[in-house]
């Protein structure tokens, strides 16, 4: 009995190492990805149906503004100080359309860093970490948020041709390009890579 306890407890230290390791690999991917894409962050009114759909609309025209803004063949630098030059015009787009669906809810948009959880997109998916945002809020802020990536613009069109597209241009590495793209089962890792990430916090508290 002790001894299957002692390789039990053995395994279970070999699988937290591995975990650990794999999870600090990863996280050191992730950092390096994050300093590639600028997300794109909408936080609705209130979690109403009606705010919830109107969610949905801002962002489609957010993000159709945005891409306008970059120049062509635009790094990320580019595209950060193009969104930071235009973030009334950002936040007028966002507004233009919340007033064109009959509401009056005010729209800001701004740039800072925040925390993501890991996200599947359909064809695409980014592990969780801090990113830089472009935040929109509608209204009070107080309902489900909506998560995708600005720049490059991977939620406009088809996701994973404009993946190709970032690597081809330099944007992206191919390892970067295959965490993307959720090849070689990457989001059971980018879970993992989370959960170590919630472990972590709790351990700290």
């Amino acid at each position: 009995m002790d001894k299957k306890l002692k390789r039990w407890e053995v395994a279970l230290m070999m699988g937290l190492m591995v975990a650990v390791l794999a999870g600090a690999w990863l996280g050191e991917e992730q950092t390096a990805l994050a300093d590639k894409v600028i997300r794109l962050h909408v936080i609705a009114n209130s979690d109403s149906g009606a705010d919830q759909i109107l969610k949905l609309a801002v962002r489609d025209r957010v993000l159709e503004a945005a891409e306008n803004l970059y120049p062509p063949g635009a790094d990320l630098e580019q595209a950060r100080a193009a969104l930071e030059e235009n973030l009334e015009a950002l936040a007028a787009a966002g507004q233009a359309e919340v007033e064109a669906r009959g509401y009056g809810y005010p729209v800001t948009a701004r740039l800072e860093r925040c925390w993501f959880p890991t996200k599947e997109y359909g064809d695409f998916a980014l592990p969780a970490g801090t990113y830089e945002a472009l935040r929109v809020v509608i209204g009070d802020g107080a309902g489900e948020n909506w998560w995708c990536v600005a720049f490059p613009p991977l939620c406009l069109g088809a996701a994973s041709e404009t993946v190709d597209e970032a690597a081809q241009a330099g944007l992206f590495t191919d390892g970067q390009a295959k965490l993307i793209r959720q090849e070689e089962g990457y989001v059971l890792k980018f879970k993992c890579l989370e959960l170590l990430g919630q472990l972590q916090g709790w351990l700290t508290r």
